[in-house]
């Protein structure tokens, strides 16, 4: 009776690797690991560099945000037989000369009434003080003095940064010149050679990539060029029913107040309602407090009109994006990067979003040029 070779311990030591004593499941889990990892570092190495050149990459993205407005104007005018010089100057000297005309309407404006504002101000304060001490509360003025004292003293614990901001309002004023510079400068060229930009841009990828970059880059300034148009609408809608709401309450500074309210409904959700709160400031200061609970109930209502209305229907539809989201890009855009942050989160994400789901879809394969209809299916 013959019996096989017994097998030696060693012979199963050398069988055995370290890897077989990891579940399956654990194998998946540190692959993923690892790659989540690597893409977090990569996602957080990107935003550093965004923040550390925020002074260059603020002006490119405004720059990018204006040619996106002006582009399709330049095209309108050379599809009508305008010469393309002639099509961009004038969409880039309309654009500085209707913002200089916004900007010189404000000063005036408010230069003319800020003294009155003041004044009222005051009253509006000696006012408040007599209701504090008549009511029942039965507050004394020693006791108002003190709060106010309080109050001023915590403003004056900041001194040595307002200081600070003060000493540098020169080099401020220097870089946002250098900003506008710059983004009039890049807006001038994206008019003239945008196609040429991406182009070059397109040619730094591999050759097997390129036909995916560049049908989601195109697939994205389509999405950024809807959003923009849509945008300016809706910040229009804002102003207007701010300021019909302040204008039927016959407040003072009705221009101002609605140029705000337009310049602020830009930053989505939040900016027509910050910006309200100015004209809910003058209501209080000249009308009282009833003027005042008009004024917010109208902002309120055309902030409401804006969440249920404007931003799920009209921007929902061109930009494909979901109101939570939205909500999460600004609060995340303004943690990370203040006002320009809060400005651009929503563009991005939309952008981001169409070209991720173009390039996941596959159309790149067979159409490099997608449509607006192509860009917005499935987004």
């Amino acid at each position: 009776m013959t019996f096989g070779r017994r097998k030696r311990p060693q012979d199963a030591l050398e069988r055995w690797q370290p890897d077989d004593a990891v579940p399956a499941g654990m194998k998946v889990a540190g692959a993923w690991s690892w790659r989540i990892l690597a893409l977090a570092g990569v996602i957080a190495l990107f935003i550093f560099l965004v923040i550390q050149l925020r002074e260059i990459v603020v002006p490119f993205m405004v720059a990018i945000l204006l040619a996106a407005l002006l582009v399709p104007f330049v095209q309108f005018l050379q599809r009508h037989r305008w010469p393309k010089w002639l099509a961009v100057a004038l969409a880039e000297v309309g654009l500085i000369a209707i913002v200089a005309g916004l900007v010189v309407l404000v000063v005036f404006q408010i230069r003319g009434g800020f003294p009155d504002l003041q004044a009222q101000t005051i009253t509006a304060f000696e006012d408040f003080k007599k209701f504090l001490l008549d009511s029942p509360l039965h507050l004394t003025e020693s006791q108002i003095n003190t709060y106010l004292g309080n109050a001023w003293a915590s403003i004056q614990s900041d001194s040595q940064q307002l200081v600070s901001g003060a000493l540098t309002v020169g080099s401020s004023a220097g870089r946002f010149l250098a900003g506008l510079l710059l983004t009039l400068f890049a807006t001038l060229f994206f008019l003239i050679d945008g196609k040429g930009i991406f182009g070059w841009f397109v040619r730094l990828f591999p050759r097997k990539a390129r036909r995916a970059v560049s049908g989601s880059g195109q697939a994205g300034w389509v999405t950024l060029t809807n959003f923009v148009r849509v945008q300016i609408f809706v910040a229009a809608v804002d102003a207007v029913g701010i300021g019909l709401v302040a204008f039927a309450l016959q407040l003072p500074l009705v221009i101002p107040i609605a140029i705000a309210v337009f310049l602020g409904s830009f930053i989505p959700v939040v900016g027509a309602v910050l910006t309200g709160i100015i004209a809910v400031f003058i209501a209080l200061v000249y009308n009282g407090p009833l003027a005042a609970l008009i004024m917010l109930i109208g902002v309120i209502a055309v902030q409401q009109i804006e969440g249920h209305v404007l931003q799920p229907f009209i921007m929902g539809n061109a930009v494909k994006v979901h109101p939570v989201a939205v909500v999460f890009a600004v609060a995340a855009g303004g943690f990370l990067a203040g006002i320009p942050g809060a400005l651009f989160a929503v563009p991005v994400v939309a952008t981001l979003n169409v070209m991720i789901n173009y390039v996941a879809r596959g159309d790149w394969r067979s159409r490099e040029d997608p449509t607006p209809k192509d860009v917005l299916r499935d987004a």
